[in-house]
């Protein structure tokens, strides 16, 4: 590695801890003038001493936080939008909820309970598309027997959960975006049923799954409430290229290209709160 880098990095990491260390001191005061939040960052820091968390351990895992959510997110929302201009059916029966349900406003978190259709939305773009195909890489901690298979400890193990996410023997056609599935029978995709596991499960689950379901149910809602989005002029919807860039995340491998056309009033579009 050239000095310049090594250099860069070591920059790039004490501009993270300073960041990272403003928010812990935010949250540190805030704690003592009003008390502890349920939240991720006051559970890091009023279990610090029970269990013997050292700051850079925190720091480590408030960035995971951070970094984590962000390509994961963006690469969810992204096939999911694929999905939808490539099936104007789903794409209107969420936008007949928004307008059902939120009318002529911006659209807010507090939306989401009343968004059932939406949801399905987001749960089947996380099946069919899940943003890390084998989860993150574990290591067995003892030797143990798995379907048949003796899996040695220190063994890493990847669960492809792209491939469950579309056996047929689990799902009824597996590789048709069709959300409704969802509604006809209530499937937990934050670790506790194996048919569909995008933030992994058990003791190692991702933190953030509840965050992450949030943030893209948000992106999409925003996107399918303000704009009706189809495919350029001469472009099918078989002829959208929906294979997978190869790596621990899953981008598309040709970027979505779809045109927008506003379908709210005009004043709607000129400033969003920034309390939203």
């Amino acid at each position: 590695m050239h000095p310049a880098s090594n250099i860069d990095y070591s920059k790039h990491n004490a501009r993270r801890d300073r960041l990272t260390k403003i928010i812990m001191e935010e949250h540190t005061k805030a704690r003592k003038k009003s008390g502890a939040k349920q939240h991720f960052v006051d559970a890091l820091l009023t279990l610090k001493d029970q269990y013997d968390l050292s700051e850079d351990t925190i720091i480590g895992l408030l960035w995971d936080m951070i970094t984590a959510g962000m390509d994961t997110t963006v690469i969810t929302t992204e096939w999911a939008m694929a999905e939808l201009v490539r099936n104007p059916r789903v794409q209107g029966k969420v936008q007949e909820e928004m307008d059902r349900v939120i009318g002529e406003r911006i659209i807010t978190e507090a939306d989401f309970a009343n968004l059932p259709y939406l949801q399905c939305v987001v749960k089947e773009s996380l099946r069919l598309h899940p943003p890390t195909p084998l989860m993150l890489p574990h290591k067995a901690t003892a030797n143990v027997k798995i379907g048949g298979y003796d899996i040695p400890k220190g063994s890493n193990v990847h669960v492809n959960v792209w491939a469950i996410a579309r056996d047929p023997q689990i799902w009824k056609d597996p590789m048709e975006y069709r959300p409704e599935r969802f509604a006809e029978e209530n499937i937990d995709i934050k670790g506790s049923d194996f048919r569909v596991l995008p933030f992994g499960a058990g003791r190692r689950v991702c933190p953030g799954a509840q965050l992450g379901i949030n943030l893209v149910a948000s992106m999409l809602g925003h996107l399918l409430h303000h704009f009706k989005w189809t495919l350029p002029e001469g472009v099918k919807p078989e002829d959208v290229d929906m294979s997978e860039n190869p790596g621990m995340v899953t981008f598309m491998h040709t970027p979505l290209q779809a045109i927008a056309t506003p379908r709210l009033p005009s004043q709607l579009y000129k400033h969003v709160p920034v309390d939203m």
